[in-house]
């Protein structure tokens, strides 16, 4: 297992950098720049069908800095210089504990108050060379895949939160003993949480801007697809406790072609550092599972690549608003709610039955996939067999 990026970089070329870089972090930011560039990629092909179009928004220019902006920009520079010089006077720290580093008090107050008064003359002059002797409103267009960034910051921003949410619900002991360190955590992420919120986030933010629901949604289907693949390798590399249960079994033998850890694999080295201690090693992370686990996130990104190499090359051909994310509901709630049979969870007790949260959502999400496709496709039929109007006048 590779906790961090410098013990990848060891592994493979045996140089030993400090880079301050969490595997699961690291492969969380590659899908969220995979899911921008696709849903940039959709939302020109949807303007360019006619299915979306330019948006003219008013906008005052002219307008001198007020203090309120001035003021935010003061704040947002002092953070940024305190973290950022405190990072370079204080690097081994930072290196050793990024996440520990940025939610504590060290920092640079000298490099806070430089980087504010850096960001309020730069907004200052940037408004003094646009300022008008009177401010005037102009009418500019804005194309759909203009707000990809928007987009890809709220669903990030919120489903980090509702990650948190659904974690800490999912687990309150934990919460209770230590609130503060459970909310600013990194580990601890569970992925319907997340994708809950952002929707919600994302589906406001889309109406907003004269974007459809089911437009979005169809949008996104495919890159959350991937990006849920790619982060699911961080949860592998650095073993973060997303593993399955305990596979005792002996490899099937039409098996026999795949390595051995793609049966079961004891996580050696894992960033919790769950399970025993590897004889001989030395350092912060010295632990493996034994006996050995069900790879569970190795699963899930083979799974939810596969699906979303299907969500992809299909989606020119679906013609109909609000399939693709039928399908992709039906799809992610049938990989989720069978990888929950062999993966380690919190169980709730109902009726006599262990399940899961996950087995839960995943159950609402396939049938509500099932609903609204025959939903969808009922009332396209209806509303191809409605009479043409005939406008001609006698």
């Amino acid at each position: 297992m590779y906790p961090t990026i410098s013990d990848l970089i060891k592994d493979l070329f045996g140089l030993s950098i400090p880079m301050p870089i969490q595997s699961f972090g690291f492969f969380v930011a590659v899908s969220f720049i995979v899911a921008a560039w696709l849903v940039l990629l959709e939302l020109k092909r949807k303007e360019k069908l006619g299915i979306l179009s330019v948006q003219q928004k008013s906008v005052v220019v002219g307008k001198p800095a007020n203090m309120q902006e001035l003021f935010l920009m003061g704040i947002i520079g002092f953070v940024l210089g305190f973290k950022f010089i405190g990072i370079i006077l204080n690097y081994s720290s930072f290196a050793e504990n990024p996440q520990q580093f940025v939610f504590s008090s060290e920092g640079s107050l000298f490099g806070g108050v430089l980087f504010a008064a850096g960001a309020v003359y730069m907004r200052y002059r940037e408004k003094q060379k646009a300022k008008l002797e009177k401010p005037k409103t102009e009418l500019i267009s804005v194309h759909p895949y203009e707000l990809t960034g928007n987009i890809i910051m709220l669903g990030a921003l919120f489903g980090i939160i509702g990650a948190k949410i659904f974690h800490n619900l999912e687990n309150i002991d934990e919460f209770v003993q230590d609130p503060i360190g459970s909310l600013l955590s990194f580990s601890g992420l569970t992925f319907y949480g997340g994708l809950i919120c952002a929707a919600i986030s994302i589906i406001w933010y889309a109406r907003k801007n004269k974007i459809p629901a089911m437009v979005i949604c169809d949008v996104a289907a495919p890159a959350i697809m991937i990006a849920y693949a790619v982060g699911r390798i961080g949860c592998q590399m650095a073993g973060d406790g997303d593993w399955g249960i305990v596979n005792a079994a002996v490899k099937p033998g039409w098996l026999s072609f795949l390595p051995d850890w793609m049966w079961a694999f004891n996580f050696p080295h894992n960033v919790i550092n769950e399970g025993v201690a590897i004889p001989g090693c030395v350092g912060k992370h010295c632990f493996m599972l034994d006996p050995p686990v069900f790879p569970t996130p190795f699963y899930e990104t083979v799974v939810c690549s596969v699906f979303f190499i299907i969500l992809w090359s299909f989606r020119k051909r679906i013609k109909i608003t609000g399939v693709m994310f039928s399908i992709f509901l039906m799809m992610n709630g049938l990989e989720r709610f069978f990888i929950e049979k062999i993966r380690v969870n919190t169980k709730y007790h109902i009726f006599g039955h262990a399940i899961t949260q996950a087995e839960i959502i995943s159950t609402i999400l396939f049938i509500t996939g099932v609903v609204l496709l025959i939903y969808i496709l009922k009332n396209n039929k209806k509303k191809q067999e409605l009479p043409e109007v005939n406008t001609t006048s006698n």
